[in-house]
């Protein structure tokens, strides 16, 4: 594969993220537009690494990923705790939650 065709997949996938993220209302459905920006990171920073032939590309990847499972995580127990005390698990609701 070329490797601009690997970086426009990026964008691609980038862009579809944003757009989700910007575009939807519900919880889960943001999380995962914000997990589709971070997979489309890691797949430019690796495909940089290997255009280049170096292997740091690929170790910053695998920490990003152990950094999206930690954002999963709090992303998760914020919906739960959100679907719990309001019922709802609208993104409009998460002002409501300050004291």
């Amino acid at each position: 594969m070329s490797f601009y065709l690997v970086l426009w997949a990026a964008f691609l996938v980038f862009s579809i993220g944003l757009f989700a993220v910007l575009s939807r209302r519900h919880l889960v459905a943001v999380i995962m537009g914000i997990e589709l920006m971070f997979n489309a990171a890691n797949l430019a920073v690796v495909s940089v690494a290997w255009a280049y032939g170096v292997l740091t590309g690929q170790i910053i990847a695998l920490f990003a990923i152990a950094i999206t499972v930690a954002e999963v995580a709090v992303g998760l127990a914020l919906f739960l705790l959100l679907e719990r005390v309001r019922k709802t698990v609208e993104a409009d609701e998460i002002s409501l939650m300050k004291g």
